[in-house]
């Protein structure tokens, strides 16, 4: 159980036991987080009907186990860095308790996707290639690799020579070489006021600072940006942008937007780094903002968010000056992709077979935006290919509150202060490619009847 506050159908027997793995749980799911103050031992054996000596006891396994500090006259608190972990904005279920998850971003589990996977490895059983068996050497996986990762980012809007496209396990590896290249420790990053959770300890464990820069409706503002980085005395050395759908916010910029954002990067010296972790999802798109700049930007991308959550591959293009530097990050963290993996995925492209996987996926998703849309109205923001919708809550409101009361009806959701950079109105993130149609539907509803009556907010107020 990770659910917080606990209840009295919570607790079983040994009651002490019960509840300090309860309340570890919590601290584990995020439910209950650094700094966050326990109810005092009387108040909380009254709401769990236990004694103070069995709430008492709980405690002290707590504080063993490093996960609490009692601090006398002022109470008990979780404590910071006792287990270090990246702290996850979605729900993380624990055995036997599976309520409707809307919390994490995935691609539709379509039945299509088991059949791609088995049909592949039949295929590739009778003829493997041998260096996807033996090959150890990462410039043959580049060489062998390159040109599908150039067609899959000519699908993406980006033409590039394969010689500049990094294959990695994943998009967050492609990020994490990306970052590696660009920025020194000290080094200020902007990004939008929200972002990618993985970006934020990305630059804790770099040494580097993340700048939140305000935006409009449209996006992040250039001569914000701009102005930011002149003020920054040299050290906002490059700007974190995910215009194509796959933000918090989830919306595609437009064309003059992502051209102004470039023009701007070039005119105070940024990096670029581009994050399009939903890839061609979206139809007709515009151009990546890397395409307005290609000496300066890196642009990454992959195929578990596109395709089937199981195909770790990601394609990080490089600026021709940084080839060799990013090449030598990648090796001094990851090596090499794994060669099966990319053997798989080029037969899935070769066949056709990612073409079917991404028009199912289109139109699963089109089919759950217009649910959304029909269920919550205008309470939210979206487009119509989206793996998830995201909504401002009116200022104010109790988000973790929110969230907690959700999860009591079985619906989890991600907080919108999972992934906030400046202050804003609380947010939820709603995904829709998790859960079965019929679940998500129940969900929907679910969720609609809990939200605030008066919950319409604007787009720009969710930015600021």
């Amino acid at each position: 159980m990770s659910h917080w506050p606990l209840t009295k159908d919570s607790i079983t027997r040994p009651a002490y036991r019960s509840l300090a793995q309860g309340i570890a749980a919590a601290i584990d799911a995020g439910n209950l987080r650094p700094g966050d103050q326990l109810p005092p031992h009387r108040d909380l054996a009254w709401q769990l009907g236990l004694s103070v000596q069995t709430v008492s006891r709980a405690y002290e396994e707590l504080i063993r186990a490093d996960l609490i500090s009692g601090q006398v006259g002022r109470g008990s608190f979780v404590k910071a860095g006792a287990r270090e972990m990246v702290e996850v904005p979605w729900y993380r279920a624990p055995a036997g308790r599976q309520p409707i998850d809307l919390s994490m971003m995935t691609p539709v589990r379509l039945p299509l996707i088991a059949e791609a996977w088995r049909d592949s490895l039949h295929r590739l059983a009778d003829r493997l290639p041998e260096p996807a068996m033996m090959s150890f050497r990462p410039r043959q996986t580049m060489a062998r690799y390159g040109g599908m990762a150039a067609g899959w980012l000519a699908r993406c809007g980006l033409v590039v020579p394969a010689q500049r496209i990094l294959v990695t396990n994943g998009t967050t590896p492609a990020m994490y070489v990306a970052l590696m290249t660009a920025i020194r420790p000290g080094d200020v990053i902007a990004t939008e006021s929200s972002t990618c959770h993985t970006l934020k300890p990305a630059a804790q464990y770099l040494q580097a600072q993340l700048r939140g820069i305000p935006g409009d409706e449209r996006g992040m503002l250039p001569e914000a940006l701009e102005t930011a980085a002149r003020a920054s005395n040299g050290r906002m050395t490059a700007v974190f942008l995910l215009p194509s759908g796959a933000g918090p916010f989830a919306r595609i910029m437009d064309r003059d937007r992502r051209e102004a954002l470039a023009i701007a990067a070039s005119r105070v010296g940024l990096t670029i780094l581009e994050n399009d972790a939903t890839g061609p999802v979206a139809p007709r798109r515009p151009p990546p903002v890397s395409s307005f700049a290609p000496e300066r930007s890196f642009y990454f991308t992959g195929l578990s968010k596109s395709l089937s959550p199981g195909m770790r591959l990601g394609f990080l293009a490089i600026p021709e000056a940084l080839v060799q530097q990013a090449l030598n990050r990648h090796l001094s963290i990851g090596w090499m992709a794994t060669p099966l993996i990319a053997q798989i995925a080029a037969d899935w492209i070769d066949t056709g077979t990612a073409d079917r996987l991404l028009d199912a996926q289109r139109t699963e998703l089109a089919a759950r935006n217009r649910l959304a849309q029909r269920l919550l109205g205008g309470r939210g923001q979206g487009f119509p290919h989206g793996l998830h919708r995201w909504l401002p809550l009116p200022q104010g409101t109790d988000e973790r509150a929110l969230l907690a009361e959700a999860l009591r009806h079985d619906v989890a959701l991600a907080p919108g202060a999972g992934f906030a950079i400046l202050d804003s109105a609380p947010a939820l993130r709603v995904s829709l490619g998790g859960a079965t149609m019929p679940d998500l539907e129940q969900g929907l509803i679910t969720l609609s009847r809990l939200l605030p009556a008066d919950h319409a907010l604007s787009v720009q107020d969710s930015n600021r």
